[in-house]
């Protein structure tokens, strides 16, 4: 399938879907969301796809924010529809995923875009990305989960500081506060992502969809995440992936996962 607004392409179990907004520095508008759930969810329902990656057309920016001209004049109604609709479809959609998803951040990512790379399964960035959540200098705060997100995987302190100033930090920082694995040059960047997938495909895929399940359960409110992952490790029991894995083992030979 084709679309405006982003380039899908898939290669030995990998689909990398690119946002494709050059113009507007990848910027998230409500169409190109609408476009990213529809890829995103016919990528988690193939057969072929083992790993998403998501990334940004051109080497300036993976997402440089939202496309502040849709909402610039909402009520406060349309503004937290704006929200719990962008969440649901889109940022909450991602985190939940079945199919292991990386965030290739090449350049800007900014608001939503932050938000977008925060919600992947983890990121990796260029070496010339630069990351932040700036919706405080505009009057709001970031709506798309970057208040519960950062603090997740920063800590309190210095989510507070990113929010607050409205500043902008580099790679090597991003690196240093865990916010992204692994930082790379722009020539290395997908490459480095691929063969992380490479690694990923190698194991069992409905295993790492129960352990994605698991993860996060535990940031979840109300959600007892030892429970979570007691059960998804008894449900594991009951898949053919399981039968494959111990029996390869105890053959001393490489697992052919069914994805079953």
């Amino acid at each position: 399938m084709s679309y405006k607004n982003l380039l899908v392409e898939n290669s030995n179990g990998v689909t990398t879907i690119t946002i494709n907004r050059p113009s507007k520095l990848n910027a998230l508008n409500k169409e190109t969301i609408e476009e990213l759930h529809d890829a995103i969810n016919n990528a988690d329902n193939s057969a072929e796809t083992k790993v998403i990656i998501l990334t940004g057309s051109g080497e300036k920016a993976f997402v440089a924010g939202a496309d502040i001209s849709e909402f610039a004049n909402f009520s406060v109604n349309e503004g937290g529809k704006l929200a719990a609709k962008g969440q649901e479809l889109l940022f909450d959609f991602i985190e939940n995923l079945s199919t292991p998803t990386i965030a290739a951040v090449n350049g800007f990512a900014l608001g939503g875009g932050l938000e977008l790379a925060m919600a992947c399964h983890f990121r990796l960035a260029s070496d010339n990305a630069k990351m932040g959540l700036p919706e405080v200098s505009l009057g709001v705060i970031p709506g798309y989960g970057g208040t519960q997100r950062l603090p997740q995987l920063i800590g309190k302190g210095r989510a507070m500081e990113m929010v607050m100033t409205a500043g902008m930090i580099n790679a090597e920082k991003a690196l240093n506060y865990g916010l992204v694995n692994y930082v790379t040059t722009q020539e290395d960047l997908l490459p480095n992502c691929q063969k992380i997938a490479g690694k990923i495909m190698r194991n069992s895929s409905v295993a790492i969809g129960k352990a994605i399940t698991a993860i996060n359960a535990n940031f979840k409110d109300s959600v007892n995440g030892f429970e979570t992952e007691i059960e998804n490790f008894g449900a594991c029991f009951g898949t053919e992936d399981f039968k494959e894995g111990t029996t390869a083992f105890l053959e001393k030979r490489q697992a052919n996962f069914p994805g079953k």
